[in-house]
């Protein structure tokens, strides 16, 4: 979005730089707070909350920022904030309750606390920016809908693949051709890993293992697809998604798909391992007017009927402070669930499982997510994998078996059961 630095330079000449608050001191959350601090001018990152507050202020502390002061509750960070300190809490309601606040950062990663956190900032004003692709695969139409209600933006972000596909996406179609693949490179895809294979590469990284492991496992990237094809209006080929074994360039994948098949699907979701350049995405599509395959063949496209286009990579936090500006100054969301959803993703066991368990976080030893179709996802009464931590199994489930309710034993009392209630409810089922 080349106009949103111009947009950024004016508010920081005004003296009204946007007032961001992050909710979520991890990895990626400290990445945006040293972005924000150092690199983007026009925008203020006011506040920081954490259930850890030490976490918060460090990320501060790492950013070069001095002079923190703590606060409990709404009343004293706007204090605090008319007095140019900047704040951490251990409480997100003071954060997002603030007056001061005009949007909100959720990068928790965790779909109980992450529902709590975007339902609170809707019902307080404030636009929400999420980096937190599971509570918005899980309950997105919910979410969306409160915040229209409210009048304000929730959006998903720029930076990370499923931003990056839709704003592929978006050009795509603006230059008239009909994207009919929006896939996402990987580098690695083991649905067996856990946090215990994966902690070395995260400590070598500064990063949860658990959040490693999400990605290794195919969790991440099934709510990733998820997030595309809910946003873009697409389907999957089959449960899982075709996930192709491919480590030649992106644009050899324009040969590897039935045209006519992704027509009728509408256009699908996918991803690949080890194609180049990652790690970043593709979007393929057609163009049904002769004299613009002409052009496309001249300008290096190929003679189609697939036309290849793709970004070379994702800068994740890097960016998200493009999809703040967006919502705030422009009223555009990144990326944002349609009116139908198409994709879920459904919970699969990691390994043999007995009656009793309590199932634990995503990314764990237990089970792994996997992207199946609505329709076959209600149909069959799946668990969505966004709503499994916690769960207590009834029965023994095997390896590889995919989980329904009738498996599991609900948590009494969550919020992200009652926004799917909510999301059915406005599905019509």
């Amino acid at each position: 979005m080349i106009i949103v630095d111009k947009a950024l330079q004016q508010r920081q000449a005004e003296g009204r730089p946007i007032r961001v608050a992050l909710v979520g001191a991890g990895f990626m959350g400290r990445g945006f707070v040293n972005q924000v601090v150092n690199s983007v001018p026009g925008m203020e990152l006011v506040a920081i909350a954490n259930r850890t507050v030490s976490k918060a202020r460090d990320a501060y502390e790492q950013a070069g920022v001095t002079g923190v002061v703590e606060a409990d509750d709404a009343a004293a960070v706007d204090r605090a904030i008319s007095a140019g300190k900047p704040v951490v809490s251990g409480s997100y309601e003071a954060v997002v309750d603030a007056g001061q606040v005009e949007a909100v950062v959720e990068a928790t990663g965790n779909t109980e606390y992450g529902a709590h956190v975007v339902v609170r900032a809707i019902e307080a004003g404030k636009h929400i920016v999420l980096l937190n692709a599971e509570v918005d695969g899980t309950a997105g139409l919910a979410l969306r809908t409160r915040a229209e209600k409210a009048g304000v933006i929730y959006t998903g972000c720029d930076g990370d693949q499923p931003g990056v596909q839709m704003n592929l996406i978006r050009f795509v179609r603006s230059i008239g051709v009909t994207p009919l693949v929006s896939g996402n490179i990987k580098g690695l895809q083991d649905e067996y890993r856990n946090p215990t294979t994966q902690e070395g590469f995260a400590k070598q990284w500064g990063q949860d293992p658990y959040m490693v492991t999400s990605f290794a496992d195919g969790t991440k990237v099934s709510f990733e697809q998820a997030l595309v094809a809910n946003a873009a209006g697409f389907s999957i080929e089959k449960r899982g998604m075709r996930g192709a074994d491919h480590r030649g360039h992106v644009d050899e994948l324009t040969t590897m798909y039935d045209v006519d098949q992704l027509k009728e699907l509408g256009g699908v979701v996918d991803y690949v391992v080890g194609s180049k350049p990652g790690p970043g995405v593709y979007v393929l599509g057609t163009h049904d007017d002769p004299k613009q395959q002409h052009y496309l063949n001249l300008y290096k496209l190929g003679t189609g009927p697939l036309y290849s286009f793709y970004t070379p990579y994702h800068l994740c936090h890097f960016e998200v402070p493009l999809t703040v500006a967006r919502a705030v100054l422009f009223a555009d969301a990144t990326i944002v669930p349609g009116d139908e959803v198409k994709v879920e993703v459904v919970t699969t066991a990691k390994t043999d499982l007995a009656a009793g368990r309590e199932i634990d976080r995503l990314g764990g030893y237990d089970t792994y997510g996997v992207a199946e179709t609505y329709a076959a996802t209600r149909a069959q009464n799946l668990l969505p994998m966004g709503v499994a931590e916690g769960c207590v199994l009834k029965n023994d489930v095997k390896k590889d078996q995919v989980l329904t309710y009738d498996d599991v034993i609900l948590p009494e009392g969550r919020l992200i059961d009652a926004l799917r209630a909510e999301q059915a409810a406005l599905l019509g089922n």
